[in-house]
Parts: structure tokens; C-alpha cells; sequence
């Protein structure tokens, strides 16, 4: 008599304890554990072009920030008047003796057609001063246009339409044709015509007259803005759950503005700087002998038919950060809202 077999159909069972059988823990692919920040700044670093311009930003404003460090350690300043008190630097007509200017070992970039200044410290403090004056003067038209602009669209109705006819009426002002006729009124309400202006008060007007044209666009994009999110769902939510105006403003709304407010910021910096040079070489701006790039495209202008070296510096180094900041500007824009590639 043979033993009976086990069925085919009858399971085997595994009764190994060793065996963790327990799910593994899920682990999060690809991008669900990074924040929008995040993602923006990887996209942002795969992209060159944004890289090398945000490197020569970066280095345009440590050359206006150690300007002072910088001079001193060159042994120069932008205004002593070296082809004057230096024989064999300036001929008879005021024109450096050298070839290029006057560059050698002592000036790096020459030395200035007839009052004899360095080019280089003259350089350097100029970017100084054109970038002082366009950072201050971008900061605190984001900063109107950000209430501006929200408290508009938030409100609607009357304000909205009395804010909106002053953002047609700033619009369509000729800016330049404006800040020309206007400038010298505005110096006059501080010092009296047969004074000489400060160039502190100089920078403090330039500053605020930019300001108070310059805030209007950014402050209509961001109105638009608000009026559609101020209709969506989250919006509405927060309105039913008692949540004050400030709250909605801070903690719904802003949170959603920022790649506009960025973007826009980063394009309208390199604009008043190029503002602010035209204002100074149209003589309604800075004017010399503090160093600023607007002056020295305007002094360089006088002498270029003979010497184009002065010229040379100012107007390569202004294109190369314009240049750079509208390059930085698209990245930014491209890294925080990936739909609009260029």
C-alpha cells in the first residue's frame, strides 16, 4: 500500500518569518518632493545663457560695491586731474601722448582728453553711481506698483477707475521729453538757481522723479493680475471663511504675483540705467565731475573724432550689462513660468 501524494491543487504555504512581507515605503520620483523654488532654480541652472549673464551681473555689482577698495588699491581716484599734474601725459592739444589713450602699466585704461582724470577709477565709480541710482529706483517702483497695482484690482470698482485713469495719465507722458523740461523745476523747489545743486540732491531727484513715472506699468500688469485671481476658488473659499482683507492680500494673492513682480523687476533695472546715463548726458542728470557712465559717453562724445578710447569703455561696459540684465531677465522668466520659452 503506497503512501497518499499531496494534491497538485493544494497551495504551499511559506511559513518563514524572515521574510518581511510588509510594503516597501513609497518614495517620492521625479519631482513631487521639490518646491516650485526648487524647480525653478534647476531649470534656471540648465540654463547658460542665464548663468554667464547672472555671473557678469553679479560681477558689475561687486565692481560698483568695492569701488572704494578697488581705487585704493590701484592708487588712484576719478578726480585728480593726473595729465595735468603728470608731464608727458597730455600734448599741447590736451590729448594723451600715448597710443590708445594713454594706456600703459600706470593707467589701465588711459587717461581723459583734456583734464587728464584716470579712465579706469572714473569707470568704476561711474557704474557705482549709475547702478546705486537705478537699484534704488527699481526697489521702490516695485514697491508702489505691488500696493498700487493690487489694491486696485483687489477693490475694483471707484478706486479701481480712479487708479486706472492715473496709470493712462502717467502712461502717456513723453518721459524723456518730460524729465528734460521738468528736472530744473525740480531742483528748484530745493535750492535756488544761482547755487550749485548737490550731487546728493541730484541722485535723490533722479531717483524720485524715475519713480513716479516708472511705477505705472508694473502697477497695471499686476491690477490685471488680481482681477483674475480675485475670482478664483481659493480666493472665494478664504472670503467664506472670514479671512480679512489683509489675509487674502498676503497670504492668497501676493504668493501667486511674485514671477510677475520678478520678472518685471529684472527687466526694468537695466531700463533706468540706460534712463538715468540719457539723463546725465543730456546734462538734466548727474553731471561732472562726479563720475557716472551717462557723463562719461557725454565727455567722450566731445573727443571721439580725435581719441575714441574714453568713449570705448563707457559704452561697451553699459552695453554688456544691458545686455546681460535683459538676457537674466527672459532666464528668470523662463525658470519661473516654463509655458513661455523663447
Amino acid at each position: 500500500m503506497t503512501p497518499p501524494t499531496p494534491s497538485a491543487a493544494a497551495p504551499l504555504e511559506v511559513t518563514d518569518e524572515s521574510v518581511d512581507t510588509s510594503p516597501a515605503p513609497s518614495t517620492p520620483k521625479g519631482n513631487e518632493s521639490r518646491s516650485p523654488g526648487r524647480l525653478a532654480w534647476n531649470r534656471f541652472k540648465r540654463d547658460r545663457t542665464g548663468v554667464i549673464s547672472a555671473c557678469i551681473v553679479i560681477f558689475f555689482f561687486l565692481i560698483a560695491i568695492c569701488a572704494p577698495l578697488i581705487s585704493a588699491l590701484y592708487g588712484k581716484n576719478p578726480y585728480d586731474q593726473y595729465g595735468q599734474e603728470i608731464p608727458g601725459l597730455l600734448n599741447d592739444a590736451g590729448f594723451p601722448i600715448k597710443a590708445n589713450g594713454g594706456i600703459d602699466g600706470d593707467f589701465w585704461f588711459g587717461v581723459e582728453p583734456s583734464m587728464g582724470r584716470d579712465v579706469f577709477t572714473f569707470l568704476i565709480y561711474g557704474i557705482r553711481t549709475s547702478l546705486l541710482i537705478a537699484t534704488a529706483t527699481t526697489l521702490l517702483v516695485t514697491v508702489i506698483g505691488v500696493i498700487v497695482g493690487i489694491t486696485a484690482g483687489y477693490l475694483g470698482g471707484r478706486t479701481d477707475f480712479i487708479i486706472g485713469r492715473i496709470i493712462d495719465i502717467l502712461l502717456s507722458f513723453p518721459s524723456t521729453l518730460f524729465f528734460i523740461a521738468f528736472m530744473p523745476v525740480v531742483y528748484g523747489l530745493f535750492v535756488a538757481p544761482d547755487e550749485e545743486i548737490p550731487t546728493s540732491l541730484r541722485a535723490t531727484c533722479l531717483i524720485l522723479v524715475l519713480t513716479a513715472f516708472g511705477w505705472a506699468s508694473i502697477a497695471r500688469l499686476l491690477r490685471g493680475q488680481v482681477l483674475a485671481l480675485r475670482e478664483r476658488e481659493f480666493v472665494e473659499a478664504a472670503k467664506v471663511t472670514g479671512a480679512s482683507p489683509a489675509r487674502i492680500i498676503f497670504k492668497e494673492l501676493l504668493p501667486n504675483l511674485w514671477t510677475p513682480i520678478l520678472i518685471q523687476s529684472t527687466l526694468m533695472l537695466p531700463a533706468f540705467v540706460t534712463a538715468e546715463a540719457g539723463l546725465a548726458f543730456l546734462g538734466v542728470g548727474i553731471i561732472d565731475p562726479t563720475p557716472d557712465w551717462g557723463v562719461m559717453i557725454q565727455r567722450g562724445a566731445t573727443f571721439y573724432t580725435d581719441d575714441i578710447t574714453f568713449m570705448i569703455f563707457p559704452g561697451v561696459s553699459m552695453i554688456i550689462f544691458v545686455l546681460a540684465f535683459n538676457l537674466l531677465g527672459d532666464s528668470v522668466r523662463d525658470a519661473l513660468d516654463p509655458k513661455s520659452k523663447r
